[in-house]
């Protein structure tokens, strides 16, 4: 066999065929042999040319002798991992791949698992990392976002593992919500338990591209939260309340802008001179913890009459009065306060007693009062004050509280207006 050829003829023991193996003119190696199917040296030899000259016969198309030896080098090639994760990564640099996947690695783990275990409060490693570094986190919320995870995430996205999910996928998924019933707020909100969650993965490694970079969420007015005039909650708490706990739970709300889980975590211990220290806060699924923002506050409660009346509630406990009891207590067990639904039910309840209709009543809620609190307060104190009552981090939130028109705002309008402008026109025009 003449050395310049740039390939080998040879036929191994046993076999029928020669085999032709190209060589490798920058190593001067020979790349896997192929069989030429040709019984004679002589024909073998034609072959091999006729290859070089017009490409290796494939399924899809004959092949250049490069690239088909570069692609059995491959199949012969002993790989490993490192080797495979090398190659992905060139072929995702020159544009071949969007996204690749190693067995046994996290990206392939199935999409949906790594959601249901990263809103899984017991088992979520970003659960633990926000418990040790004392962030606030409740399972309320967690058990909220595992269900859409549930009821939007997992339909849609089935099996797919979280290596192969891509910008696109996401944006796509936010589309598939635009025709749903949701509100833009409650869209935003299932959208989040999932980018949440590939935020995370991105910075820990998981993933190698952070792919809910730039996405546009829904934008939407969120619905109105009513809130009552002053007579009207005057007149709402002259009624008979069907329980005196929900009766003062209300009054309490209205005149401090507590919330439902501060309420409800009270004790006897918590009840100052003219005040409440809010060390706690309740929710049917965590039970006491602490307050929102980690953070406790003293709340100012400038009304004796009404202190007396926790105090009076906190005495009539079944279960016994102690200072660890609940304010606010619970029929059934010592270890849990009043529930949530009956300090609604019953305002409602009181709201229809005094005229109004069922349907204008379910258009209120407990949370209400907070903001009535809040629009309230805001003419009459200083920013900075009212956060602190209300226990807001940013003014941001105040202003979302505080954005209400109030009974007097329409006067307070016309008043300035006519003050201002009343000299520009003529007297003709000021007639009433």
């Amino acid at each position: 066999m003449p050395k310049q050829l740039p390939f080998s003829v040879f036929k191994r023991a046993g076999r029928r065929y020669f085999y032709v193996a190209f060589k490798n003119e920058k190593t001067g190696e020979y790349f896997p042999s192929i069989s030429s199917k040709q019984d004679s040296e002589k024909a073998a030899i034609e072959t091999a040319f006729k290859w070089l000259r017009e490409g290796i016969p494939a399924k899809d198309g004959p092949i250049s002798a490069e690239k088909y030896t570069l692609r059995k080098m491959a199949e012969a090639a002993n790989l490993s991992k490192t080797d495979a994760e090398y190659i992905c990564q060139e072929l995702v640099r020159r544009g071949f791949l969007e996204s690749y996947i190693l067995t046994g690695t996290r990206p392939a783990i199935g999409f949906i698992d790594f959601l249901t275990e990263f809103w899984d409060f017991e088992k979520s490693p970003y659960v633990k990392e926000k418990l040790r570094k004392n962030h606030g986190i409740h399972k309320v919320h967690c058990n909220q976002q595992w269900n859409n995870v549930a009821k939007y995430w997992k339909p849609y996205f089935g099996d797919r593992r979280l290596g192969e999910i891509t910008q696109g996928d996401i944006d796509e998924f936010v589309n598939s919500l635009i025709d749903t019933l949701l509100s833009a707020s409650w869209k935003n909100v299932v959208i989040m338990a999932g980018t949440k969650a590939l935020r995370w993965a991105y910075a820990k490694g998981y993933i190698e591209k952070e792919i809910t970079k730039g996405l546009i969420l829904f934008s939407g007015k969120a619905k109105e939260r009513h809130i009552l005039s002053p007579e009207q909650a005057a007149l709402i708490f002259r009624a008979e309340w069907r329980d005196p706990r929900t009766k003062t739970a209300n009054m309490l709300a209205a005149v401090t802008g507590l919330r439902a889980g501060e309420i409800q975590g009270l004790r006897v211990q918590d009840i100052g001179e003219n005040c409440l220290y809010i060390r706690h806060s309740w929710n049917r699924l965590d039970g006491l913890k602490a307050p929102k923002n980690n953070e406790d506050r003293r709340v100012e409660v400038p009304f004796p009459g009404l202190i007396q009346d926790l105090m009076q509630v906190a005495q009539a406990n079944p279960h016994g009065c102690s200072m660890d009891s609940f304010v606010f207590w619970g029929e059934l067990l010592d270890t849990k306060p009043l529930e949530e639904k009956l300090l609604l039910y019953d305002l409602r309840g009181a709201m229809m007693a005094v005229g109004m209709s069922k349907e204008t009543a379910k258009s209120y809620t407990f949370h209400g009062w907070r903001h009535y609190f809040t629009s309230y307060m805001r003419p009459k104190v200083d920013k900075k004050l009212l956060q602190m009552q209300g226990g807001w981090k940013s003014s941001i939130m105040l202003d979302h509280y505080s954005d209400h028109e109030l009974t007097g705002d329409r006067k307070l309008i016309r008043d300035a207006q006519i003050e201002t402008f009343a000299g520009l026109l003529p007297d003709t025009l000021k007639i009433n």
